[in-house]
């Protein structure tokens, strides 16, 4: 018979050692290098360099407000560092992407290459190659590239960014501020982020994040892609730990149509809609605050399978809807050209109809023709403590943008504006708000309406400054109530 003082020693020895092997394992879970997973992915990631003619310009030049004592100035010293004519010169711009096949597939933020009429891709051996573009998907800023090499390329396959947990490891690279090849690692700080895009799914990372990552990977500890490196939230334009990627499953599906069309194709559903809240619920005598009520349905599927205003979405696909983003995205990414079933609430009861989708590409091409007696459109407005201006061929010099360059140009700014504490000044060009590129001042003016009518407290633009993009959320003040 064992002695009980044995047996205790004996117990305390186990329970010591699941310890040690506990720590052990804690242990592990906290790499202590990252040196052997970059060592092994750096091959597949690449520097992109791009150049586009510009029509002329030797910098950026000031707007200067009509009037001002120092316009003189400028266009003294504007003439003189022209002496040389408006002769068209090249201008490059740096950013980062990565090699998805063995056979030169290469994906990148659309943003980096949308305007370039040539793009080299530098490995990370220091070889060269020019790259072609295959195609773009702006609203997920994805574009996929394709060179052509003479042997096969190192590359590196996409996670499955579903199963990524906040608080998982995560490096990015790239090629940030220009300085080459540079890995920063994080964790994964939230999932699910909506900037402001229909079919946004963000995963958000204090990897640290600046100009020139743009495109980039963001890897998980197995080295596979989670996420492509596409914006930050900064008042500054550096990294403060706020950095955005796009979630591999989505970026999949955008290359996947992009490798087999060059374009995407998305489903169309063909409703205007709007999330159903707890007094619309109870309006409507809904059992759940959930759907999506349907506001209006011009010509399109929709209203050739029967539904109508009022409606809610319950179902879509064998899918419950729960609010107007999960279903926006659903139709996405279901096939053009599929019959679904669709089931409404309409008038206290459940009723099933079957849509044939249409493509919502097409869809948004059709731009409406101008109505008789239509006023001229303002190409200047005073807008969330900007002063802003269409972008025309005298501004386009001035900026040394393209001549197919669209937006509008701060021309001057509230210093007290949120605007202004947010980093932006007069010479910024606003090319997208909510994920939508601008040409006009009624453009934005429909964005902050849209926004607002979503019940959005901020909205987002893309900014560019001397070609370098970066994002700023601005907050919207409610409107005036309109006299009944």
């Amino acid at each position: 018979m064992t002695p009980p003082g044995a047996i205790r020693a004996i117990w305390l020895t186990a329970l010591a050692t699941a310890l040690i092997i506990a720590q052990a394992i804690s242990a592990n879970a906290r790499p202590e290098s990252f040196a052997d997973l970059a060592q092994e992915v750096s091959p597949a990631v690449v520097n992109i360099t791009t150049s586009t003619v510009v029509a002329q310009g030797t910098g950026p030049s000031p707007i200067v407000p009509e009037g001002s004592p120092f316009e003189d100035f400028f266009r003294d010293f504007q003439d003189r560092n022209n002496g040389e004519g408006n002769r068209p010169r090249r201008t490059s711009a740096l950013g980062s992407g990565f090699v998805i096949s063995e056979d030169g597939y290469i994906v990148t933020n659309n943003h980096v290459i949308e305007t370039a009429d040539e793009i080299i891709i530098e490995f990370f051996s220091g070889r060269e190659l020019e790259a072609e573009v295959i195609g773009t998907d702006p609203k997920t800023d994805i574009a996929l590239l394709k060179v052509d090499a003479d042997e096969p390329l190192p590359f590196v396959s996409f996670a499955d960014s579903d199963t990524a947990r906040v608080g998982d490891w995560v490096i990015a690279m790239g090629n940030p501020l220009g300085q080459g090849f540079s890995v920063s690692a994080g964790i994964v700080s939230a999932r699910n982020r909506e900037l402001s895009g229909t079919y946004d799914d963000y995963i958000q990372t204090d990897a640290a994040i600046n100009r020139g990552n743009s495109g980039g990977p963001l890897f998980n500890l197995d080295g596979q892609v989670v996420g492509v490196n596409t914006a930050i939230l900064s008042p500054n334009g550096g990294s403060i730990g706020i950095g955005f990627s796009m979630a591999s499953n989505v970026v999949t599906r955008v290359v996947d149509q992009l490798q087999e069309f060059g374009e995407t194709r998305r489903g169309w559903l063909g409703v205007r809609i709007q999330d159903v809240t707890d007094d619309v619920a109870e309006a409507m005598g809904l059992e759940e605050v959930a759907g999506a009520l349907v506001t209006d349905v011009p010509e399109g599927p929709a209203e050739e399978a029967g539904m109508k205003a009022g409606d809610v979405i319950m179902q879509f696909d064998g899918y419950e809807v729960e609010d107007t983003r999960g279903l926006v995205r659903r139709v996405g990414n279901t096939a053009v050209g599929k019959t679904v079933r669709v089931v409404v609430f309409r008038e206290g009861k459940t009723q099933t109809l079957r849509v044939t989708l249409g493509r919502r590409e097409a869809a948004e091409g059709v731009v409406p023709a101008a109505q008789p007696g239509e006023t001229e459109a303002p190409s200047e407005a005073e807008i969330l403590g900007l002063t802003l201006s269409q972008l025309d061929d005298e501004l386009r010099s001035q900026l040394e943008l393209d001549d197919n360059a669209n937006g509008l140009v701060v021309s001057d700014i509230d210093n007290l504006s949120e605007a202004y504490e947010k980093g932006m000044r007069a010479g910024d060009v606003i090319t997208e708000a909510g994920q939508q590129k601008l040409s006009s001042i009624s453009d934005l003016e429909a964005r902050i309406e849209d926004a607002r009518e979503a019940g959005r407290k901020s909205i987002l633009l893309l900014v560019r400054r001397a070609g370098e993009p970066r994002f700023v959320a601005l907050s919207l003040d409610a409107p005036e109530d309109e006299p009944q």
